[in-house]
C-alpha cells in the first residue's frame, strides 16, 4: 500500500469529516491523530520525526491510503518527496476561527493530563511530548498564544502549501463545499449520502474536563487515607 492523499492542513480544519469522507471513497484506511492514540509505535516513529530523527515514511504509513491532520500535516512537504504521486488535500476553514477552534480544544488537552497517569501509561506520555514537540514547538514556535502569530502561521501555512504543491495535485477544500469538489478532483462518483459532518470540539471539550478532575485523584486518594486513619485512631 503507498500513500495516495495528503492532508496538509492543521487539526481542527474539518480533519474528521475528511478523513470519514476520503475512507468512504475508498481511501482507507486515513492516518489521523487517532492513529497516535491508538498505536503506540505510530507514536514513537513521529515523535523521532519531532526530533529531528530520520524516519521511514514507507514503513510509517505502510498500512494507509491517506493522511490527514497533525501530527502527519506537519510532514507534509516531506511526505510529497517521499510519495510524488499522491494528491494534496488543504481543508481550509477561516484562520480566526479555526484559532478559536484550537485554542478552546486541542490546546488545552497536553497540559491537562495528569502527572501520575503520564507515569503510569508510558505511551500515554509519549504521545504528550510527541503532540507538545511537534504541534506547539515544531509549527507553532511555542506561539501559540500570540493570536496574531497563530493566525498568520495558518494564513501562511496555505499560502506555502499553494506554492509547493503543483496545481495539478493540489484542491483547497472546505468541508461546507461538500462532496462535489473532492469528487471532482479524485475523479470519483458522488456519493448519495450526506458529506460527513463530524465536528469534534464538544467532544474533546468534555474530554479535558475529565483530565483535569483527574489531576485531583490522588489528592482524593490522600486525604481518604488521612479520614480513615483518623477514624481508625478515635477508634
Amino acid at each position: 500500500m503507498t500513500l495516495k492523499i495528503i492532508g496538509a492542513a492543521p487539526g481542527r480544519t474539518g480533519t474528521v469529516s475528511l478523513m470519514t469522507a476520503l475512507e468512504h471513497l475508498g481511501y482507507g484506511p486515513c492516518h489521523h491523530m487517532k492513529a497516535c492514540i491508538e498505536n503506540a509505535q505510530q507514536t514513537k516513529w513521529f515523535l523521532e520525526a519531532a526530533n529531528g530523527l530520520p524516519v521511514d515514511w514507507h514503513e510509517v504509513f505502510e498500512h494507509y491510503q491517506a493522511a490527514v491532520d497533525w501530527p502527519a500535516s506537519a510532514y507534509y512537504k516531506t511526505l510529497l518527496e517521499t510519495f510524488p504521486e499522491a494528491r494534496v488535500i488543504f481543508s481550509d476553514r477561516p484562520a480566526e476561527a479555526w484559532y478559536d477552534s484550537v485554542a478552546s480544544t486541542i490546546y488545552q488537552v497536553v497540559p491537562s493530563l495528569p502527572g501520575w497517569l503520564r507515569m503510569l501509561v508510558p505511551h500515554l506520555d509519549r504521545w504528550g511530548q510527541m503532540v507538545e514537540q511537534t504541534i506547539w514547538q515544531n509549527e507553532l514556535s511555542g506561539r501559540f498564544q500570540d493570536r496574531r502569530f497563530a493566525v498568520q502561521f495558518f494564513k501562511d501555512r496555505l499560502a506555502e502549501v499553494r506554492e509547493v504543491v503543483p496545481p495539478e495535485q493540489l484542491l483547497v477544500h472546505s468541508a461546507k463545499e461538500g462532496w462535489e469538489p473532492l469528487c471532482h478532483f479524485l475523479n470519483v462518483k458522488v456519493p448519495s449520502i450526506p458529506y460527513p459532518r463530524a465536528n469534534e470540539a464538544t467532544r474533546i471539550q468534555r474530554a479535558v474536563k475529565v483530565l483535569k478532575a483527574a489531576n485531583y485523584f490522588p489528592h482524593a486518594i490522600l486525604i481518604a487515607l488521612v479520614i480513615s486513619a483518623i477514624a481508625l485512631t478515635a477508634a
